[in-house]
């Protein structure tokens, strides 16, 4: 059942990549958890909590409690962009099955509105200046299973999916909806842990809309191009991960894992660049006292650039974290964009998580 699995993961992309090149949906590439920013996005085994709905759904089966519940807020270019995300999954079926529900915003608020400033006449009328948001919603419900009930240190298969609703719109002007699937599994054999993740494995269709009342004769006046309705559709994306657990004596612990994300939509600016499906590796690492306080720190966006001379070089994207739990409550930190060569902006994300029992 295995092999089958990951033979399918692997080539539905190429029948996928002939029928189409675009792209959509890029905020749903973040990630979300800080304790995933803190190890550059591999989790996709390690993922063992409620936000693995997002990473790779089958580690909802290893959640610790019975139920959890996480929030995350962060923002991006210097406040301009807010990305939330709230997360709740329970056991059910006799301990065997996981059911979880996430939802992700990323918009841009209080945009100004200007389309109205200059009346007809030519007067200036600042009361007429409007505001609006553009935002992406993504909602996304989980189902997890294994037959080994909730024992997360036990061998053995787990395997979940996803199904995703998409919603953008940008104020009165124009709105999508889309629809799209995640597959995913892990396999625990002793203190490793392999996983293997589908990402839009059938490709995500977005439908666009617009409002042909709000582009009015000022937009083709100023040389606007006014938008069609359209559909847009987002490539599949294969994760191949695999992690390991060292403890030291009952106190320390350390987790690394990396993950190799094979992006299908054509050639990209990664360590393995290649047309049409391209390799980004990353590298976490995480330890552990009493499994009570975590220092976290990752390795990912591998890019070769040139300066100003035209010579080659690698630039990487290292990132940095740290979380505490204190019996059923977490809180965690992550800085990103340490030291990246490309770009100077950082952002401080946190999360918080609450583990329920019945």
């Amino acid at each position: 059942m295995t092999k089958r699995f990951l033979i399918l993961l692997l080539t539905i992309p190429f029948f996928a990549q002939a029928q189409t090149r675009k792209y959509s949906n890029e905020f749903l590439q973040i990630g979300i958890g800080s304790r995933a920013f803190g190890m550059s996005g591999s989790v996709a085994s390690s993922a063992n909590d409620v936000t693995a709905g997002y990473w790779n759904p089958a580690g909802l089966t290893r959640m610790r409690t019975n139920a959890q519940a996480s929030l995350m807020h962060s923002s991006y270019f210097a406040g301009i962009a807010k990305y939330d995300y709230a997360g709740f999954a329970t056991f059910v079926a006799d301990n065997t099955a996981v059911v979880g529900v996430s939802v992700i915003r990323f918009g841009v608020d209080d945009i100004p509105d200007t389309s109205e400033l200059i009346s007809a006449d030519g007067s200036i009328n600042y009361d007429r200046v409007r505001s609006f948001s553009a935002a992406d919603y993504a909602f996304m419900f989980s189902y997890a299973r294994n037959h080994r009930g909730r024992q997360s240190d036990e061998n053995g298969l787990s395997y979940g999916a996803n199904v995703k609703v998409i919603h953008r719109k940008v104020g009165e002007y124009g709105k999508s909806w889309g629809f799209g699937f995640d597959v995913g599994a892990q396999y625990k054999l002793n203190n490793f842990i392999f996983s293997a993740v589908g990402r839009d494995i059938t490709t995500t269709f977005n439908a666009w809309s617009y409002n042909p009342d709000k582009f009015g004769s000022v937009y083709t006046a100023t040389g606007n191009d006014i938008p069609q309705n359209s559909t847009e559709t987002t490539l599949p994306r294969i994760v191949l991960g695999a992690a390991y657990y060292k403890a030291f004596g009952d106190k320390f612990g350390l987790t690394t894992e990396t993950n190799l994300n094979l992006t299908t939509d054509g050639q990209r600016n990664v360590l393995l660049s290649a047309d049409p499906v391209s390799i980004d590796p990353t590298i976490g690492l995480e330890a552990d006292f009493k499994k009570t306080v975590y220092l976290r720190s990752g390795i990912g966006n591998i890019q070769k650039i040139s300066d100003f001379e035209g010579k080659q070089t690698y630039s990487i994207q290292p990132n940095i974290g740290l979380g505490i739990r204190i019996k059923n409550f977490s809180i965690d930190y992550a800085l990103t964009n340490v030291g990246n060569q490309s770009d100077a902006l950082y952002s401080n994300v946190f999360s918080l998580r609450l583990d329920f029992e019945r």
